[in-house]
């Protein structure tokens, strides 16, 4: 099925863009559809990718039929894995004014092999999973357990796809590139994953399941996060108050059926603590994806205090509170209000899986699909 995708990528002559997005979110199916009649250079072909490691100038040669100003952009397909082409990817933007899109999967390979990213000469777009307003008929239950990559969302094989996704993933990105040489405790590592998940950090406790030290640990949490697979969410800390954690992120792997394969999930119904945790994983994502495909910069935090009140995801330092539940009962709304007397939030929202939408003080509680609405349509911030 082929979905329409909330990113917009509209550069105007001789601008060139780098197009991040972890594997199999559909950046090469977006860059076909969206530049059709683009010059496409994919270093997946490992024939391609000899030809231009060995000898990066092979590049110029092969555009040099291009004429000076050309409206459509070359496109480098999987960037990361000849870091080396920047360079000849900059002369050509210096001396023939073209244009490109730059695709790839991790930033931290070039970063690393000490390439620039073209001094600020080409602009930064990102593609996420599936977002909620792009899929039709979007089922909650189904995406919380086939998660929301294009090609697993819905399909029979969606389980089968996903451990392979997974395994395959480990291999072939994080192994394979060599961005950590311990292969063994980093598998220790991605297992210990499944009990630390979108919970508070302890890096100490995790380094001893892992047979690390916790400066080892915090290196792969950066991995996870630099090859776009994860994001770590900081605490909310304006001033001090009701003694709120300040230090311990959370962890949250960027797409929700991901998860749940890591953690050994599957849910039957939406309800319960697995759902719970889940459903909160996912609010998470929409509003990164949102973020950012709305060009906006705003901080995500998390608000928890020491005696154990806590509001899921702080927008915007302070401006926006949301507390994700899949059932609301009187008491859950407490650390909201807490939350509220200390920090006074321009909105106060609780997102919840059922249909009725109702205010309770300053405080809103809204249906995910009123909330997600309101999200993608930029009402919230």
């Amino acid at each position: 099925m082929s979905y329409l995708r909330s990113l917009a990528i509209d550069l105007p002559a001789e601008q060139s863009a780098f197009l991040w997005g972890a594997r199999q979110t559909g950046k090469s199916t977006y860059l076909r559809e969206r530049f059709p009649d683009s010059v496409y250079i994919d270093l997946l072909d490992f024939d391609v990718t000899m030809s231009l490691s060995s000898r990066p100038s092979r590049l110029g040669e092969q555009l040099q039929t291009l004429p000076e100003s050309r409206p459509k952009p070359v496109i480098i397909d999987e960037i990361q894995k000849v870091p080396g082409l920047l360079d000849e990817v900059h002369r050509l933007i210096e001396s023939r004014r073209l244009s490109f899109i730059l695709c790839g999967s991790s930033a931290r390979k070039i970063q690393r092999a000490g390439v620039n990213l073209l001094g600020g000469r080409a602009w930064r777009f990102e593609l996420f999973p599936l977002t909620w307003p792009e899929i039709p008929d979007f089922d909650l239950l189904r995406a919380m357990n086939d998660g929301l990559l294009p090609g697993i969302y819905g399909k029979p094989y969606a389980r089968r796809s996903l451990a392979a996704y997974v395994r395959d993933y480990l291999a072939h990105e994080i192994v394979g590139e060599a961005l950590t040489r311990n292969t063994a405790a980093f598998m220790r590592f991605f297992e210990a994953l499944r009990f630390c998940h979108g919970e508070l950090l302890n890096y100490s406790a995790i380094a001893r399941d892992c047979g690390v030290s916790a400066k080892t640990v915090r290196t792969y949490f950066e991995i996870l996060r630099d090859t776009l697979v994860g994001y770590l969410v900081y605490p909310f800390h304006k001033r001090v108050g009701r003694q709120s954690i300040s230090a311990a992120p959370k962890f949250y792997l960027f797409d929700v059926g991901v998860a749940g394969h890591v953690c050994k999930r599957r849910l039957a119904d939406t309800a319960g603590a697995e759902f719970g945790r889940a459903f909160e994983q996912f609010i998470l994502l929409e509003i990164v994806a949102a973020r950012s495909y709305q060009e906006k910069d705003f901080a995500i935090e998390f608000w928890r205090t020491k005696t154990g009140l806590e509001v899921d995801f702080v927008l915007n330092r302070g401006e926006v509170a949301v507390e994700v539940k899949g059932r609301v009962r009187q008491r859950d709304l407490r650390p909201m209000r807490a939350f509220q007397e200390e920090f006074a939030p321009r909105r106060a929202i609780v997102v919840t899986s059922e249909d009725d939408r109702r205010r309770v003080g300053d405080i809103d509680v809204m249906s995910y699909q009123d909330f997600l609405r309101e999200l993608h349509a930029a009402e919230i911030l």
